[in-house]
């Protein structure tokens, strides 16, 4: 009996051979303009990213005052204000703090450049103001080109402005609506996909809503408190613009993970140090003390049912989200790392770990009133 065989056309091709070709055509076309369409639309896709975070933190707020009566949309907006009017007391406190301190120190820069030169010039090293000066007379040609580029780039100054203010606007309404239609939105994902998905993707939800509202609330409860504790600190050591220099403190400490507590103290350390250096100490034992008080009787009760995250993995995300996205993945990423770990920890199956040198922990070491500690010579 005759073996059956591939049909082929004229040439002795088998048939599939041109539309395998074929498909491999179409499947590159579609991948190369699906990949220059996401391109394209990458700041847009970027924009709805954070106002899917910034909903998804609003969100028990807005469940909290639902549950109270009030209706989604003026829940949403309340919250929604209470957000905006934050932000904007931050930049409205701190631009006037940056222009008078630049000022000042343009003002103190000859006196510390003497000082500067005073101290270098015991090293031999000579760094007077006369030789400041003719730098920068042998820069001045440089300084007149810059300057006159600096008027044709006014309009690219105004261009980014104008763009900023129109993504913040679209940030603003994604989020609203992401808010406010919630329960539409969870609805019509869950539309398309079988009951078994459902159930996983708003367990997913869920998850997201609870790690992330924790964290923005408790954070929030955080660095109110310590801005007002900084405010009545600089205050009474006479700091100038104590207001400011709290809030700027307490949201760096307490939204900036690992590093933010340095980067918050610096700049009232550094303010109070052009004050007068008695000032700067008083700030520095502010600041170490606070951050003491905070991390072992503020943040475990306030933090205690939100997230616990190794300062690691906090540090690594906030500099993966930094990479990634700016200074808004740096505030998103431990919220979003805080709930891959919890949907890690709830879909993977852990398992007992064998013995072994490499897994055991060291025991701890028995304190001097221990009473299991064996006496001398016993």
């Amino acid at each position: 009996m005759t073996a059956a065989r591939e049909p082929r056309d004229r040439q002795g091709m088998p048939r599939w051979v041109p539309r395998l070709l074929i498909t491999i055509v179409l499947i590159v076309i579609a991948l190369f303009a699906g990949y220059h369409i996401l391109d394209r639309l990458r700041s847009l896709i970027v924009l709805v990213g954070i106002s899917f975070f910034l909903s998804i933190a609003l969100e028990p707020g807005v469940n909290y005052l639902s549950r109270k009566g009030w209706k989604r949309g003026l829940a949403t907006g309340l919250m929604f204000l209470a957000m905006v009017a934050g932000v904007g007391l931050f930049i409205g406190l701190m631009v006037p703090l940056i222009i008078d301190q630049v000022s000042r120190l343009v003002t103190k820069l000859p006196e510390y450049v003497d000082q500067a030169s005073e101290a270098l010039a015991r090293f031999g090293v000579d760094f007077s103001s006369a030789k400041l000066g003719e730098a920068v007379q042998n820069i001045t040609a440089d300084l007149n080109t810059f300057a006159a580029d600096i008027a044709g780039s006014i309009f690219g100054v105004g261009q980014v402005l104008l763009t900023t203010v129109f993504q913040l606007l679209t940030i603003g309404l994604f989020t609203f609506y992401m808010t406010a239609d919630g329960p539409k939105l969870r609805r019509t994902v869950c539309s398309v996909l079988p009951r078994e998905r459902q159930i996983e993707v708003l367990k997913v939800w869920e998850i997201a809503i609870d790690k992330t509202g924790a964290y923005f609330y408790s954070r929030t409860l955080l660095a109110g408190f310590a801005a007002a504790v900084g405010w009545a600190v600089f205050t009474v050591v006479d700091v100038p613009y104590a207001l400011a220099l709290a809030l700027w403190m307490a949201v760096l400490s307490q939204f900036v993970p690992v590093v933010g507590t340095y980067l918050g103290g610096a700049l009232p350390l550094l303010i109070a140090l052009l004050e007068s250096p008695g000032k700067a100490i008083a700030v520095l034992v502010y600041v170490v003390v606070y951050q003491q008080l905070e991390n072992y009787l503020l943040a475990p009760r306030i933090t205690a049912r939100t997230m616990a995250l190794h300062p690691a993995v906090a540090f690594g995300s906030a500099i993966a989200g930094g990479t990634l996205l700016g200074v808004p993945g740096t505030f998103m990423a431990l919220p979003v790392a805080a709930t891959a770990q919890a949907f890690v920890t709830t879909y993977v199956e852990r398992h007992q770990v064998v013995d072994s040198p490499l897994t055991e922990e060291p025991p701890p070491r028995p304190s001097k009133e221990d009473p299991r500690r064996p006496a001398a010579g016993g």
